[in-house]
């Protein structure tokens, strides 16, 4: 699956902390909105999921911070989805500031999927978002 992801932000004043950059938790909330909007994007609702008992849940976050944001900046998050293993999967996304394409953050996101027993598995939706 090679198709990259983006989706287009700008900073809200509220996300900043005293030192007037974006606090570091925010970063998570923009990484993770952006892989939602790509699973729908490739048919996977993740709401259906759950309603159906299979949870994606995350197993591992890998971020390195390389350039702060500030308020009202402009940023894209992209978002690529990559097979770890037969039952994890990963998310290679990036942050970088607009309109100079500064690096912001880089990230890897490592999840699975786990069935109403708690068990690891891989559902169709996500298997086949590998053959695309």
């Amino acid at each position: 699956m090679n198709e990259v992801f983006r989706l287009d932000f700008k900073v809200r004043d509220y996300e900043c902390d005293l030192q007037g950059v974006v606090n570091n938790a925010n970063y998570q909330h923009y990484l993770e909105h952006t892989r939602h909007e790509y699973l729908e994007h490739i048919g996977i609702d993740f709401a259906k999921l759950a309603d159906e008992g299979t949870m994606l849940v995350v197993k591992r976050i890998e971020m390195d911070y390389q350039f702060p944001l500030r308020s009202r900046d402009h940023f894209r998050v992209d978002c690529r989805l990559e097979r770890i293993s037969p039952l994890r999967f990963g998310f290679v996304q990036n942050i970088v500031r607009l309109p100079d394409m500064k690096p912001i953050v880089a990230a890897k996101i490592i999840g699975t999927s786990i069935n109403r027993q708690g068990r690891p598995f891989l559902p169709p939706e996500i298997d086949q978002a590998f053959s695309s």
